[in-house]
């Protein structure tokens, strides 16, 4: 049982981070124009350029934990654009005191940490016994 219990909660949690990178991949997709003026007020570069990279890795990424392919190189990548992301876009360090803006990033930089510590778990463990990578190694 405790076997079977690893495997779900390893799988699970895998799953969950995959959905939690496709659903902003989705949105930044079909929200291009909203996503390049949020970029813009946080004075991003290049925009085109990191928003269509950004899609790529969000949706590309999502879906290999999803399925646990290549489960490791996949989360340390995920983990770093979550680090960028939540440094460039969620600064609130730089809102003016008091600003109900400075809660909201406040609440998603922490949140966004949380995840980045969830997948440099996966990135140091690995996808668990129900994953491609884990089928490809028998």
């Amino acid at each position: 049982m405790p076997a079977l219990f690893e495997k779900l909660m390893v799988t699970a949690g895998r799953v969950l981070l995959g959905l939690y990178f496709i659903g902003p991949g989705l949105n930044k997709v079909f929200a291009f124009e909203t996503n390049s003026n949020y970029m813009a007020e946080h004075g991003m570069v290049l925009i085109p350029f990191f928003l269509v990279l950004t899609i790529i890795i969000q949706l590309g990424g999502g879906t290999a934990m999803i399925v646990g392919y290549q489960t490791k190189i996949v989360a340390f990548i995920l983990a770093g654009l979550t680090l960028v992301i939540s440094v460039v876009m969620h600064d609130f360090w730089t809102l003016p005191a008091g600003e109900l803006q400075t809660g909201h990033e406040t609440q998603n930089f922490v949140k966004n940490m949380a995840i980045m510590a969830g997948l440099l778990v996966a990135a140091g463990l690995g996808g668990g016994g129900w994953s491609l990578d884990a089928r490809k190694s028998r």
